[in-house]
Formats: structure tokens, C-alpha cells, sequence
């Protein structure tokens, strides 16, 4: 049985970003998840910054917890364009940083 998009997503929401304490699927880090075949997926991501120590750390976590669904080619892209900003954050995401939303 192939894996659906939506449980990758909820598979990234485990990888969290050991600096701020949020996941990346929440702080708006993914930009998305392509289920190319049963057994492969691609990944589009960012970070918060380009010269962020954590990529390796970060990228490997992200391949290690979708090969544990089963899925044995993973590849994620690391992407700069759109560049990251705050208001990519969830409103969820927003919520456990403390953020206050414009109403």
C-alpha cells in the first residue's frame, strides 16, 4: 500500500527544530512533499537562515523518520526561493511561540 502525501506531513511534524522548539511542518519549513513512487519521496525545505548549523542535523532527521514508514528513497531538497519569513509560520505555529495575530 503506497503512503499518502498527508502522512508524510504528519511524519515531518515529528522533526522539530531543536533552537526554537517548534516542528519545521509548523514553523512553515516545508514547502512540500511529492510521493514520486511507493517507495520514494522528495522533499522541498528551507531554513531560517542559509548559514544555519543545523541543516545536516535537520535534512537527516527528515530522511531518517520518513525511511522508518517504509519508504527507502528519500530525497530532500534544500531550497532558498521563496526565502523564509515569519508569516509562514502556522496559526498553530503562532499559538505555541506566543505570537499575537492581527485581527
Amino acid at each position: 500500500m503506497a503512503i499518502e502525501e498527508k502522512e508524510i506531513w504528519d511524519l515531518l511534524k515529528q522533526v522539530v527544530d531543536p533552537e526554537i522548539g517548534l516542528d519545521l511542518v509548523n514553523l512553515g519549513l516545508i514547502y512540500s512533499v511529492n510521493v514520486v513512487a511507493d517507495d520514494s519521496v522528495d522533499i522541498k525545505m528551507t531554513l531560517t537562515t542559509r548559514g544555519c548549523p543545523l541543516h545536516a542535523s535537520l535534512t537527516g532527521q527528515i530522511a531518517d523518520i520518513v525511511k522508518k514508514a517504509g519508504i527507502d528513497n528519500v530525497n530532500v531538497e534544500l531550497i532558498w526561493d521563496p526565502p523564509w519569513n515569519p508569516d509562514m509560520i502556522t496559526e498553530e505555529g503562532k499559538k505555541f511561540l506566543g505570537y499575537q495575530t492581527q485581527q
